[in-house]
Parts: structure tokens; C-alpha cells; sequence
């Protein structure tokens, strides 16, 4: 071609009404070509920026894919022709000339129309995936997230410190994916599950205030909301408070949310771990929709049915639930034993207050009347009651008023919410120890340190952590906690879970030695971008805001990892394969 246009002037998807007259010269993918008569052939032009017609006179010879650059005229489409679904649908390229950059094959699968094909087909062709609409428009978002963050910390004095890869494997909660050393034979390196550590010797060093875009890995089992590797916004401040975490980490949140819907987060909610555990049977609860745990044990405290004589009995109304068919019912009880549950009890509301119910010849009048009161049940609801240990009530409850309430993901708008005061025990081991609910260095609530040194080790269960999680329509968002930075309290806690000093300098050596040289106060935050990210898109799985992402096998398709490793790589590393283990 002899023009004089660069190769690319415009993009695709930019084109509109103003430009008409202009000559331009556009790159892209070729999404679809259609022929009229013998000498017309109307080309659907791609690049990221979306579609573009360009009409071409005489022999178009191109295929779907083929990456191409078309010379032309921007002009109206003629009256009729016009495209509502098109951002460029009023205009169309024409007098156009077509260089061909290069051929393609025809792709694995429909670039403009997903549904039908096989996620192992997209994945093993992910290059192709990501040329799609869906993929472009989450990635892209996905950067906006993150550049909105990075903003939004260094506005607030937060300085990016990277920090390393290759590190000591440290007790974090989850397996380390380890790193075999080629120069100390027989010995390891892990992958940070997180920078927590490291973050807090930023603090001894004086950083004062520390952020980073953190890639964390951990060798657990994968799930919608969870892959192998994963990126945070890792945070620590010294000299804060939790009020502080919190608030910086709002404007954080506030700052990505509005750079994507341009809409302000107002201030996040706040409730207790406990509340949250009563009124939803979760810490992390949806709170789009209604459908809250109910308080049923004093109504049932006198009971002569035999079922609801428990430590706790709630329930759950489901508002127009009553018409539920009976095998519907019976799932929902079987799936209540599944949890844990000793059974479910269903009651439907008939007109006036009256309970069908196949338990409700066993309650008294009082106990009926109260039950309709207590869930201000209306005709044509449906109850569903557990009686149990109080944390099993929570569970099942809880997981019912997902399985029966929760919307998709891409509805009911964005519900923050911070769960504070979180225990710092989960409970008493077999050995009367308790196990903890957080790493060794979260701070306990100031009102309870006092009940560390507590007679009977059951009080040690209602000791409160300075620990708090962001919530996002039932999704965690993340987690963090003011640090024990004082010896005394940290010398209580290792003792308290058995760790001797020994132990302790084995597992965190590094850490207690640099506190003896002046640790500030100091807390911090991490939450998850892919999740963040996800729920924003109104995406149900975060491998879809992920460029090249793991299967639910941890496989990756593209590239088929994991691989066997050649034995000249094993011999250098000093390593030998077990065979496999014979199937039992």
C-alpha cells in the first residue's frame, strides 16, 4: 500500500458519526466476513475497542482470525442498515484496501457466542478466549483495579516494597509449594503464601507505612473463589490502630469501586463475629437479601418435644417457600444431615397463622403461636428450625439460607461489610490447648488479655482478637489484625499453644530477633484482587479475571503443567522419585 496513514490511526471500536469523511487505517482480527454478489464482501473488523463493518470491493480472500490492516473511508451506513447492537453501528469503513499480516487457521471455537463450549476447550486455547468481549472487558477491568489501588495507597503515604519469592517455609495454615535448592542439596525453598513476615520487618525498619501488589501461593485445594496463586493488596502500618486499617483500607476499596462503576462506597457496615454468626450462621455473610437466623431456644426452653430440647434452636423463614413439594423438602433435610445436623424440621404457613408441618401435632398452642410471631410469618411461607450445639445451628442454618435465598453474583449490587472481633481461640485441643484462630502474632482485644491468665482453660474461648475481615456479598474479601509487638504477650501465647522457646526461634527466629531492636505497634491487611475483581465483573468464578488460570485439578491446559522433570535436572538438584503410591 502506498498511503501514508501509520499502520494503525484508529482503533475499531472508536469509529463514530464525527468521523465521517476520515481516512483511516485500522488493525484487528477479522470476526467475520459475508459475502454479497460476486464483487462485495462485508468484513467485520476486531480489536479490543469492539467491531467495525468495512466494506470491501472486489475479492476480499480472508477467513475468520486473519490478522489484517484495512484502509478506508469512514461513511454512514445507509438508512436501514444501521446496527443498534454495534457501538459503531452508524458508521461503516469504505473504499477500503486490505493488507493481509497474517493467515489463521479456523479457531477452536466461536469467538462472539461462548455458550456450549467446553471450559477445558477454552482454557488449552486461551490465547483464542482472550480475544473474546467477556475476557477483554474483565482483564481491562482488572487493570483499572489495580491501578486505582496503587493510586489510592500512595495517596495515603504507603510506600510498594517488594519482597521476595524464594523464602524459609513458615507455618501459615496452608502447604507451601517448596523450591528445591540446586546449591544446598536437600534443602528448600518455599513460595510465600503471603508477605505477612516480611511485611512486619518492614515495620522494625521503619517503612511506617508498606503496600504491595503480593502474588501468594499456596498448595491447597482449588475452588470458584480460589487458585493455587493469587494476588493481594498486602498492607501494614505502624503506629495504627484497627480504626485506622479499616479506614484506609475503605478508601482503597472505595477508590477501585469507583473507578470501575464510578459510584462512591459510602461507609462500610460493621458487625461482630458473633452477631454475624446469629443473625446469618457465617463470618462472612451476603447481606443482599433477608432470610436471618431467627432465636428460637427460649420459646422451646419448657418443650416436651424431645427434638428442640438443645443447647440452641433457630430458624430460617423462606418467604413464599410454602408451595416447596415434598421431595424438595426432603432434599433440603438431607442436605441439613450432611452438614452435621441431627435433622431439619420444615413447617408451611397456611392462611391465619396455621402450621402444616409433620411435628406440629407434637408443639402446644403457645409454641405454635409463638413460632408464627417470633419469624413474623406470612401465609404461604416456608420455616425451617434446627436444634443443636449453638455453632452447628449457625452452620447448617447458615448454609441453607445460601442454598434458598442467595442471588447470582452479578445482582443485588456491592454489600461491604467489616466483621471485627473475630475469637483469638477456635477451640481446646484434646491435650486442653487451645488451637488458634489466627497466626501467633494477632493481638488480643484489649478487654480480655486479662483471661489469658485465666484458671480454667475454657475462658481462653471467650478471649476476642484484634482481628477483622472485608466481606463482599458473602465472598471474603480479606483479612488482618493489630500484631503483638510487646515480648510479654507474645511469650504468653507461645505458651499457651505449647510453642517452646525453642520452637518459636525455629519457626520465627527472624522475626523475634528483630523485634528485640524495637518493634513499633503496628497492624496491617491483605485482601484479594481476583475476588475483588470477580465480584465487580459480575463473575461467578475468578478464573475468569485471570489471563492463564488453573483448572479445578490444578491443571493447566495450555501448557500442561504440572510436567514430569527430566532426570539430568533431578541428578543436578539431588533429588530421587518415590514411585506412586499403589491405589488402596
Amino acid at each position: 500500500m502506498t498511503d501514508t496513514l501509520p499502520m494503525r490511526s484508529d482503533h475499531c471500536g472508536t469509529l463514530r458519526a464525527d468521523d465521517i469523511g476520515r481516512r483511516v487505517a485500522l488493525c484487528g482480527w477479522v470476526a467475520r466476513r459475508r459475502e454479497h454478489g460476486e464483487h462485495l464482501a462485508f468484513v467485520d473488523l476486531r480489536d479490543h475497542t469492539g467491531i467495525v463493518q468495512c466494506v470491501v470491493d472486489g475479492s476480499a480472500d480472508v477467513r475468520s482470525e486473519y490478522v489484517v490492516r484495512i484502509v478506508g473511508t469512514v461513511r454512514a451506513r445507509l438508512e436501514g442498515t444501521e446496527n443498534a447492537n454495534l457501538a459503531t453501528g452508524q458508521v461503516e469503513l469504505g473504499e477500503c484496501e486490505v493488507e493481509i499480516l497474517n493467515v489463521a487457521e479456523p479457531p477452536p471455537f466461536q469467538l462472539d457466542d461462548r455458550v456450549g463450549v467446553d471450559e477445558m476447550v477454552r482454557l488449552a486455547h486461551r490465547y483464542i478466549d482472550l480475544r473474546t468481549e467477556r475476557m477483554q472487558r474483565n482483564l481491562r477491568l482488572r487493570a483499572k483495579v489495580n491501578g486505582a489501588l496503587r493510586r489510592a495507597m500512595d495517596d495515603q503515604g504507603f510506600v510498594e516494597v517488594e519482597t521476595p519469592m524464594l523464602i524459609a517455609s513458615t507455618p501459615e495454615g496452608a502447604r507451601d509449594f517448596v523450591v528445591p535448592s540446586r546449591l544446598s542439596p536437600g534443602q528448600f525453598y518455599a513460595l510465600p503464601q503471603s508477605p505477612q513476615l516480611f511485611k512486619q520487618l518492614c515495620m522494625v525498619g521503619g517503612v511506617d507505612r508498606y503496600y504491595q501488589i503480593a502474588r501468594c501461593l499456596r498448595d491447597e485445594d482449588l475452588r470458584a473463589d480460589r487458585q493455587f496463586e493469587f494476588m493481594q493488596l498486602d498492607a501494614e502500618a505502624s503506629f495504627a490502630s484497627q480504626e485506622e486499617v479499616l479506614a484506609f483500607i475503605t478508601v482503597a476499596i472505595s477508590a477501585a469501586v469507583e473507578a470501575v462503576t464510578g459510584e462512591h462506597v459510602a461507609d462500610v457496615p460493621r458487625i461482630t463475629w458473633l452477631e454475624a454468626q446469629e443473625r446469618f450462621g457465617s463470618d462472612k455473610p451476603d447481606t443482599r437479601f433477608g432470610m436471618e437466623l431467627v432465636e428460637l431456644t427460649e420459646l422451646f426452653a419448657d418443650t416436651g418435644f424431645n427434638a428442640f430440647k438443645a443447647a440452641c434452636v433457630k430458624a430460617i423463614r423462606v418467604p413464599g417457600g410454602g408451595d416447596a413439594t415434598r421431595s424438595r423438602l426432603d432434599d433440603l433435610t438431607d442436605k441439613a444431615k450432611r452438614w452435621g445436623a441431627k435433622g431439619l424440621v420444615w413447617m408451611r404457613v397456611k392462611e391465619g397463622g396455621e402450621l402444616d408441618s409433620p411435628v406440629a401435632k407434637f408443639l402446644s398452642e403457645d409454641e405454635l403461636a409463638g413460632l408464627v410471631s417470633a419469624t413474623d410469618a406470612e401465609a404461604g411461607d416456608l420455616l425451617l428450625i434446627v436444634a443443636d450445639e449453638r455453632p452447628k445451628v449457625w452452620h447448617v442454618l447458615g448454609l441453607l439460607r445460601l442454598e434458598l435465598g442467595r442471588p447470582p453474583v452479578s445482582e443485588g449490587g456491592l454489600e461491604f461489610l467489616w466483621v471485627v472481633d473475630f475469637p483469638l481461640f477456635e477451640a481446646l485441643g484434646d491435650d486442653g490447648r487451645p488451637i488458634p484462630a489466627h497466626h501467633p502474632f494477632t493481638m488480643p482485644h484489649a478487654d480480655d488479655v486479662h483471661l489469658l491468665d485465666a484458671d480454667d482453660p475454657a475462658e481462653l474461648l471467650n478471649v476476642r482478637s484484634q482481628s477483622y475481615d472485608l466481606v463482599l456479598n458473602g465472598w471474603e474479601l480479606g483479612s488482618g489484625s493489630v500484631r503483638i509487638h510487646r515480648s510479654d504477650i507474645q511469650s504468653r501465647m507461645f505458651g499457651l499453644l505449647g510453642i517452646s522457646e525453642e520452637e518459636a526461634q525455629a519457626k520465627f527466629g527472624f522475626l523475634l530477633d528483630a523485634f528485640r531492636f524495637g518493634a513499633p505497634p503496628h497492624a496491617g491487611f491483605a485482601f484479594g484482587i481476583d475476588r475483588l475483581v470477580a465480584l465487580l465483573a459480575g463473575e461467578e468464578n475468578i478464573r475468569e479475571v485471570i489471563a492463564f488460570p488453573k483448572t479445578q485439578s490444578g491443571s493447566d491446559p495450555l501448557t500442561h503443567a504440572p510436567t514430569p522433570i527430566d532426570a539430568r535436572h533431578l541428578d543436578e538438584l539431588g533429588l530421587r522419585l518415590l514411585p506412586p503410591k499403589k491405589a488402596d
